[in-house]
């Protein structure tokens, strides 16, 4: 069994789904939304992606078409991620039982905006062009191709600014006054639907860097976002909701689970394996991996 290649597919994926359930623990613990509705933002980003390659790509120079392209997955995210703050979030969220509400609701945008692209695209897929070229580079013995390294570092790095931006800027810490204790932080102030907009824009643009990033490997089409998606739900209540440290921990733990499962039993058992895990860490640790936030969102 090759371990090395296993190993290195596990964290290529553990970066792409991490990415989705990072933004998945932020919009829950921020704003108390558990947003089912990014399987259309997924999407909504492939496409944005795709119709950067397809009208804007060819007027640049071929060096500058793969960040244009990953460009607009992600401004198309944020951009999704804003229609279901203004749709989903700012009518509803000082509703009674919000918790329930935004879930229908999200679920109701995913539903229909899904609906919406296979009307305006139709079925067939699309495709998007190699943003990270097709070298590669061999480190003792292992083969590492230029997309599997461009996914790693292009999650790594914009994770980075995000949670960095959080840390410094003022609107960052607004968001994690409202991740710690959204009560008090409303209390003190806080504005709850402008901070809203912002949180969801950054978790838009990080689903879009998923859909950029996993429509290298697969092909854009309306409905591409849904197994992204529970992959991405999977893992943030495996590595316990809110928190950023256990979405990670999750992803690399369900990413290498998947590559292993992949190798040995084939692609069509995953998810089978893949809830089987998430329910056995479910049993262990009923709060996930590192879940304390529910307790503050209790209180």
């Amino acid at each position: 069994m090759d371990w090395a290649f296993i190993v290195t597919n596990a964290i290529v994926l553990a970066c792409i789904y991490g990415t989705l359930a990072i933004g998945i623990s932020i919009t829950w613990s921020s704003l108390g939304l558990i947003n089912l509705s990014y399987a259309f933002i997924f999407a909504l980003s492939g496409y944005g992606a795709w119709l950067t390659a397809q009208y804007i790509g060819p007027s640049l120079p071929a060096l500058f078409v793969g960040p244009a392209v990953m460009a607009g997955g992600i401004l198309t995210g944020a951009l999704g991620g804003l229609i279901v703050c203004a749709l989903a979030f700012i009518p509803i969220h000082d509703k009674p039982n919000f918790t329930v509400r935004g879930l229908i609701a999200t679920l109701a945008i995913n539903l229909i905006g899904t609906q919406m692209l296979l009307w305006w695209f139709g079925p067939r897929s699309k495709s998007l062009p190699e943003i990270f070229g097709i070298g590669k580079i061999s480190l003792s013995g292992v083969v590492l191709t230029a997309d599997k390294l461009g996914n790693v570092v292009s999650s790594i790095v914009l994770l980075t600014i995000v949670l960095q931006w959080m840390r410094s800027s003022r609107r960052g810490l607004e968001i994690r006054a409202m991740m710690m204790n959204p009560h008090a932080a409303a209390i003190v102030g806080i504005g709850v639907r402008r901070t809203g907009f912002y949180v969801m824009a950054i978790t838009g643009g990080l689903a879009g860097l998923a859909a950029v990033l996993l429509s290298q490997t697969y092909y854009i089409a309306p409905f591409s976002g849904l197994t992204p998606m529970i992959k991405g739900v999977s893992i943030a209540l495996c590595g316990g909701l809110g928190s950023v440290r256990g979405a990670v921990i999750a992803a690399l733990l369900l990413g290498f689970n998947e590559a292993l499962t992949s190798v040995t039993l084939g692609g069509q058992y995953v998810l089978i394996t893949q809830f089987l895990v998430i329910i056995l860490i479910l049993l262990i640790r009923p709060r996930g991996i590192a879940g304390i936030l529910d307790k503050a969102r209790e209180a």
